[in-house]
């Protein structure tokens, strides 16, 4: 038992985002940071512990203070709005959290992956826990939302007390982009902020997409469905992505092309829960370093650089969607109608 217990804590402090900032390849060491990590948890959650019920946002992470200060606006929002329940905020990259210790753009912060946070909430006996994801489509990232879930329920460690998992109300929080009614939702919310902007011009949202190959759920489809719900609206908006084939910045030029718009400004918008990198770079980047001549549609020129070039006047808006409180209050929503999980559980010890 003990050996698969160590091979269960290595594996997941790798594999669930463990703030490990060296290389170990002694497990002691591994799992003597596991170890470290959850006891800090355990100390925050039972710091703060002052209701029976908790919500646990699950955010994919970034390292820049625009970021943070937009996922603490969202926290404080989601204390002020949710009485009667304890908010905790983790990060599901181990990238964001090892580079936010590590205080790569900003002052050091200590963010924790939801397995830490799932098991601390465990061991403080919270009747029900709502965890509610931060992204915005229901893809890669979503699953593991999920399978984190999946693990706390069924006490991967096996050190939770099995009983009060058997009773302990789950509940989850979809994403934005969680099915066709949200997409509408979103896209209303959308065309109230910026129909000024789209009567005059181009408004084009860059979102994440995934790959062919990491298109969980089929879940890209959301950002073509969004484009088409913000076009019953005006002809001018466009939804592109830096990841998923078909929906690159190219392929929004040919979709302009073909509506007739061959010039004029292009306002541009983060798709994305915070402005971090991909903002910041991959849409607003500035400057030699952001464009190759040789190759237009690499995916190393930024939509600012790549638009200029094609003749159009580019405005770069550097805002995340979690701090734009309209968009901000379509999670919260999600949050007050969260889908029960009755499933989840299976005892480890199905002869009691």
């Amino acid at each position: 038992m003990m050996k698969i217990k160590s091979i269960l804590i290595a594996t997941m402090a790798i594999v669930a985002s463990a703030m490990t900032f060296t290389s170990c390849s002694d497990d002691d060491d591994v799992e003597n940071n596991y170890t470290a990590y959850q006891s800090a948890v355990d100390t925050q959650v039972q710091a703060q512990k002052k209701n029976s019920k908790a919500i646990l946002l699950v955010a994919f992470g970034s390292t820049w203070q625009q970021a943070y200060d937009a996922f603490d606006t969202t926290l404080a929002e989601y204390k002020a709005t949710f009485n009667g329940y304890d908010v905790y905020l983790s990060f599901s990259s181990a990238i964001c959290i090892n580079r936010a210790a590590a205080a790569e753009n900003t002052a050091a912060r200590n963010f924790y992956a939801p397995n830490f946070w799932l098991h601390a909430l465990g061991n403080a006996k919270y009747d029900e826990i709502i965890v509610q994801s931060m992204q915005v489509i229901p893809g890669e990232e979503y699953s593991r939302v999920i399978n984190y879930i999946k693990d706390f329920a069924n006490n991967s460690l096996g050190d939770l007390d099995d009983k009060y998992l058997s009773k302990v109300t789950l509940k989850l929080g979809t994403p934005l982009l969680n099915n066709v009614e949200d997409v509408a939702n979103t896209a209303r919310v959308i065309n109230s902020l910026y129909q000024a902007q789209a009567a005059k011009g181009v408004v084009a949202f860059m979102g994440h997409g995934n790959p062919d190959s990491y298109d969980t759920y089929k879940a890209n489809i959301r950002y073509t469905q969004l484009e088409e719900a913000l076009q019953t609206y005006s002809p001018n908006y466009f939804v592109g992505t830096v990841d998923m084939p078909g929906n690159y910045k190219q392929d929004v030029l040919e979709r302009m092309k073909e509506a007739g718009i061959n010039s004029g400004t292009v306002n541009t918008y983060p798709l994305m829960s915070i402005a971090g990198d991909h903002a910041h770079n991959d849409m607003a980047g500035e400057g030699e370093e952001y464009w190759d001549a040789s190759e237009e549609d690499s995916e190393d020129n930024s939509w600012y650089e790549f638009f200029t070039h094609k003749g159009y006047s580019v405005k770069s808006n550097l805002k995340g969607l979690l701090e734009v409180s309209q968009i901000r209050q379509l999670w919260i929503n999600h949050t007050k109608n969260p889908v029960e999980l009755e499933d989840y559980y299976h005892s480890m010890y199905p002869e009691e």
